[in-house]
């Protein structure tokens, strides 16, 4: 059960009650390599929506602009996944898919408010182009998918994946998109790579599997590289909350760049729940003008929507306000 009490708590946080070919990169520059993480195992959970959905915010406030942008992100997946194939771990055993939890509760809500209704129609859209039999959910997009769909023809996108394999599906994936790179390479190289780019605007998803104990100095690093080439570049960053400290202690750090920067949690349980995760955040850096309220308005819905014991919330506070 959930606690029925519902509201807007201190310090804004709520708890519960396709034409031309693409430009392809595929140079594999780590052909030996032991990765572990499969995100197959957790595609369409809470922290993909509360990921994603955010994401649709960031990509509709850059195109208030006309000019366009490239959207670069370092650690892409391989674009997008096949819920109904069992999540079966290297001893054999299988996992319980994770979306029933995520996207699952959504997909057939009524009277989605109009933000999570724009999500839930994109997921729908990918759903149906890979050949699912509607009503049926059975394919979800990884956020290169999620941000093709929404890109104009001013727009670009550049796709770093470092595991060859899933760096090969997502190759596949895009063959004949328009607009789009795709590189088997370190995403972290590819800050350096591919900024500044042409058009002088950028929005960077950063999105690691978290399978470093020195992830977070990696981000911090590439926060940093992507500032000096791109100052203005805005950086969203996913990370994980399974412990306060370490979240806390990658926010100092990243005000030590003295940028402008928010950030936005959600905490599907409490502190006394079993869950090994029960939280996930994404750090904005150079966040587009008013994407703090835009945020806001919708945390508590996800709350409400995602939570799974006593305890669940959310929050959005500037870590470096704007000046």
């Amino acid at each position: 059960m959930v606690s029925d009490s519902e509201g807007e708590g201190k310090e804004g946080k709520w708890h519960a009650g396709e034409t031309d070919f693409a430009c392809l990169t595929f140079t594999l520059a780590f052909p030996f390599i032991a990765l572990n993480y499969r995100h197959h195992y957790h595609a369409g959970n809470y922290a993909d929506v509360f990921k994603h959905v955010l994401l649709l915010l960031l990509i509709r406030a850059m195109q208030r602009k006309a000019k366009g942008f490239l959207y670069l992100d370092t650690h892409a997946g391989r674009g997008g996944y096949d819920l109904s194939m069992p999540a079966v771990l290297t001893d054999g055993r299988t996992r319980e898919p994770e979306h029933p939890a995520g996207i699952g509760r959504l997909w057939d809500a009524p009277e989605l408010p109009p933000v999570l209704a724009d999500f839930v129609s994109l997921v729908r859209r990918f759903n149906d182009r890979h050949g699912a039999v509607s009503p049926e959910l059975k394919f979800y997009p990884g956020s290169p998918w999620l941000a093709k769909m929404l890109l104009r023809p001013a727009d670009r996108m550049a796709l770093c994946e470092l595991r060859p394999d899933d760096a090969e599906a997502l190759d596949f994936e895009f063959a004949r998109e328009a607009r789009v790179t795709v590189q088997a390479s370190d995403g972290y190289i590819g800050l350096k790579a591919l900024l500044p780019p042409p058009e002088k605007r950028a929005l960077v998803l950063i999105d690691p599997p978290f399978e470093s104990l020195d992830e977070f100095a990696s981000i911090r690093r590439g926060l940093g590289e992507a500032r000096r080439r791109l100052p203005g570049a805005v950086c969203a960053v996913w990370y994980p909350l399974t412990e306060r400290a370490r979240a806390d202690d990658f926010h100092q750090t990243v005000r030590e760049l003295d940028t402008p920067a928010l950030a936005a949690e959600l905490n599907i349980a409490g502190d006394g729940s079993q869950l090994r995760m029960k939280g996930c955040g994404l750090l904005v850096l150079n966040p587009p003008w008013q994407i703090d309220g835009e945020i806001r308005a919708v945390l508590p819905e996800l709350v409400r929507r995602m939570q799974v014991d006593r305890g669940a919330a959310a929050g959005c506070h500037w870590l470096v306000p704007e000046k």
